[in-house]
Formats: structure tokens, C-alpha cells, sequence
């Protein structure tokens, strides 16, 4: 490696926020924001209550960018289920369209993404179900039903209650393992 480019990301670890991650390959260095412990333990928590009701032929995946041209949005859940022949590509992004869920876990650093964007764009993107695990406000939020640009269905539980997860997963998904910030 470049002996400047070594350099140049020893001063920046220096001088960047703790919840920054630097990574670096050949010659190019990757800076992106980490997630917290926290929130990868509840990702973990929850995409193993999942994994248990799959369906046969999904596979789920993390930070897949989710493209839906005819809308003009990308996005990129931290959890979602889809087809296996939708995962047989080099391109780095996939169809929203046979996505069957988006799960995120809300970042305590910028709540409005996954709120207010998210929450906006993904009935748009044909997304049917919508998971939100809010740590902050110790919160798990289900939407469904996508009609005219917006969820039509809501499901609201504290952290300990539970969360009816619908067809094709059709479980009860359990928060009481969930661990808030």
C-alpha cells in the first residue's frame, strides 16, 4: 500500500468520529459510519426470528440497494427477503418490486431517514411490508398494505409485546429480546 495513503487514514482515524469505519483495498480508501453494537444485535435478533419462517426460495439479505426506476428511488433496508433468482446478479443493485419485507433498525444519529423517507418511499416501491425497530423510543412499528403511494396497515408495540408478522412469514416476532440505546 501507498505509504501516503497509509498516512493519510492513520490522520484521519485520528481526527474522525468514533462511529466511523475506515477500510481500505489496494489503493482506495472506504470511510462509512458504523452501526452500533447495539443495532447489530437487534438486527441479529430479529433477522434470526425470520430466518426460522422464511419462505421457501427467498433469501435474505443486508444493505442490497432496492431500485424502483418507474418512482426514481433506491434504497437500501438493512434486512429484506427476496427471490433467490433475483440474487443471481453482479450488479449491486436488485428490483424492489419481489422484495417481501424492509426491516430497519431506526440509527439514533438520523431517525427521519427511516421515519419519514423511508416510510414514505417504500409503499411506493411495492415494498408490502415495512418493519421499523426503533431502540430510542423502544418501539418495534409494522406497516402494510401499500395502496396509493402510502401503508394503509399499522401495528405499534413496546419493546416485550408482541408483533404479528403476516403471510408469507406468518410468526409472532418476539421484542422482548430487543436491547434499547
Amino acid at each position: 500500500m501507498n505509504p501516503e495513503h497509509l498516512a493519510l487514514i492513520e490522520e484521519f482515524r485520528r481526527s474522525a468520529p468514533s462511529n466511523f469505519k475506515i477500510e481500505f483495498s489496494g489503493d482506495v480508501i472506504i470511510v462509512q459510519a458504523s452501526p452500533s453494537a447495539i443495532h447489530e444485535r437487534n438486527l441479529s435478533v430479529v433477522r434470526r426470528q425470520f430466518e426460522a419462517h422464511a419462505p421457501d426460495g427467498y433469501l435474505s439479505t443486508g444493505n442490497m440497494d432496492l431500485v424502483s426506476p418507474q418512482v426514481a428511488k433506491l434504497r437500501n433496508p438493512d434486512l429484506t427477503y427476496l427471490p433467490e433468482d433475483a440474487m443471481v446478479t453482479t450488479a449491486n443493485e436488485v428490483p424492489a418490486e419481489p422484495a417481501l419485507i424492509a426491516v430497519e433498525i431506526v440509527s439514533p444519529s438520523n431517525p427521519e431517514n427511516d421515519w419519514v423517507g423511508k416510510l414514505r418511499d417504500y409503499p411506493l416501491m411495492r415494498i408490502p411490508l415495512y418493519l421499523l425497530v426503533d431502540a430510542s423510543r423502544k418501539t418495534v412499528t409494522l406497516f402494510g398494505e401499500p395502496e396509493a403511494g402510502r401503508y394503509r396497515m399499522r401495528e405499534d408495540a413496546d419493546f416485550g409485546e408482541s408483533v404479528h408478522i403476516p403471510e408469507p412469514f406468518g410468526f409472532v416476532l418476539d421484542t422482548a429480546v430487543l436491547l434499547p440505546y
